[in-house]
């Protein structure tokens, strides 16, 4: 047998192209990472870690549809929603944080910690600076943890650049304190690198217990030897990872640029984004009321009709009607 969980060249390998891929500004050491069947079984392992059933986690809304089946499905831990909204180009606020946190308190439900994804899917965009540090805060204040998804970070075609929740608590001088410990990363090369049919992802965490927990129960969902084999020779390839993230990168940027002024040409608008592989746009005065009915029957037509497969606001639990989420990173 190899090493049951992850060989340690795959991991320094992995750990430094995490560092890569955020220009270097933080550092990540491989024995705080834990090896996973791709970022699904990243973050259902965290709420196993995290979250009793009956427990709950506060997530911005609009989500990636896939959470309500990833973190709730085996694990039963309760998703809040926290109400974002178009005003402010549906960024977290602290009102909407604290409103979520007594909506959660109202049901009696133990609030165990917070799950963003950043880059946001289905937004397409990063998280500012001002939105970490408020979320950072917000985790001292109530004692609880969290989780920053990060699988779309190498993704980031526009300015502003990424920002690790990472390099925020290095900013606060967090480092060795309960707060550094309640904060966790998923990653993914599933995105970054394309390679969603590799299944592999990572929990990094400061946390002993929660690493030595996630640890084990990774033993149900491994990264073959194989695939760590070849993925280490990879990713040690400095010279390719930067031509291929930064040419990636060079792609989404003119797709999702054709997509945007093509439906600004028949009266459609976008978000303003800056990553990810999709567009949040915005049909509501295509509606025939302001209604998830009349969203639900825009949908059906422009799935019959149409002919394009595209995602309903509703399915991320946007709480505006007349959303959806289409993905532009597609081939000529």
């Amino acid at each position: 047998f190899q090493d049951y969980h992850g060989l340690p060249a795959f991991k320094q390998a992995l750990v430094d192209f995490m560092s890569q891929i955020r220009g270097n500004k933080v550092t990540f050491d491989p024995s705080k990472l834990v090896l996973t069947a791709g970022a699904t079984s990243a973050n259902e392992a965290l709420m196993f870690c995290l979250a009793d059933p009956g427990e709950a986690f506060l997530l911005p809304t609009p989500y990636y549809p896939g959470f309500d089946r990833d973190l709730k499905w085996r694990t039963g831990a309760v998703i809040v929603p926290i109400h974002c909204t178009s005003s402010n180009g549906f960024q977290i606020t602290e009102s909407a944080l604290e409103e979520a946190y007594n909506q959660a308190r109202k049901q009696n439900l133990k609030v165990k910690g917070v799950l963003v994804t950043n880059p946001s899917n289905p937004l397409g965009t990063t998280m500012t600076k001002k939105e970490l540090n408020l979320l950072v805060s917000f985790i001292e204040a109530k004692k609880i943890h969290l989780i920053s998804d990060e699988i779309y970070s190498g993704t980031v075609f526009n300015s502003p650049g990424f920002v690790s929740v990472i390099e925020i608590l290095q900013d606060r001088k967090c480092k060795n304190t309960e707060t550094w410990n309640r904060v966790h990363v998923v990653y993914s090369l599933s995105k970054d690198l394309g390679l969603p049919g590799f299944r592999v992802g990572a929990i990094y965490s400061n946390d002993d217990t929660v690493v030595s927990a996630a640890t084990k129960m990774s033993s149900f969902g491994l990264v073959s030897s194989q695939t760590q084999y070849l993925l280490s020779a990879l990713l040690s390839d400095k010279k390719f990872t930067t031509n291929y993230i930064s040419e990636n990168q060079k792609r989404l940027k003119l797709r999702q640029k054709k997509l945007v002024s093509g439906l600004k040409k028949i009266g459609i608008s976008c978000l303003e984004a800056n990553a990810g592989l999709f567009c949040w746009v915005d049909m509501r005065h295509l509606l025939g009321s302001c209604t998830f009915d009349a969203e639900m029957e825009l949908w059906k037509k422009i799935v019959h009709d149409v002919r394009l497969n595209i995602s309903p606001g509703s399915s991320c639990h946007c709480s505006e009607p007349g959303w959806f989420s289409v993905c532009f990173a597609k081939s000529n």
